[in-house]
């Protein structure tokens, strides 16, 4: 079981991805809804495995995967956006990203991605 931290900007999103992480057997520590606040929470909880939407308000997950992975290089993150963002994804990999699920979430895919990440 993982400790998780969700950050995406919109409600729906996270509470997708809360049900589907219950279901499979991950704790969600905490919710943000955009980079600044996944820093601070990062900080906090320092949680497993972050779920970074890319596109937010405020900072984006390409700013903030960096400076989380500034601070602790041992960050395992996975990045979420919606299709056709290859060009963030890169952006987003490149600043530290561990790997990426695409929107709408697909539990099965989720779950790989976590298992990948937790070895």
């Amino acid at each position: 079981m993982a400790s998780v931290l969700i950050v995406d900007d919109t409600k729906f999103m996270r509470t997708t991805l809360t049900d589907m992480l219950i279901k499979l057997n991950h704790e969600v520590v905490g919710e943000a809804e955009n980079g600044e606040e996944a820093i601070e929470l990062y900080r906090k909880f320092r949680p497993d495995v972050v779920t970074m939407d890319i596109t937010m308000p405020v900072m984006n997950g390409i700013e903030a995967t960096s400076e989380i992975k500034a601070e602790f290089p041992e960050a395992k993150i996975i990045v979420c956006s919606a299709m056709g963002q290859q060009r963030m994804v890169m952006e987003a990999i490149e600043a530290g990203a561990k790997d990426f699920v695409t929107k709408p979430f697909d539990e099965a895919r989720v779950g790989e991605a976590l298992r990948r990440l937790l070895g």
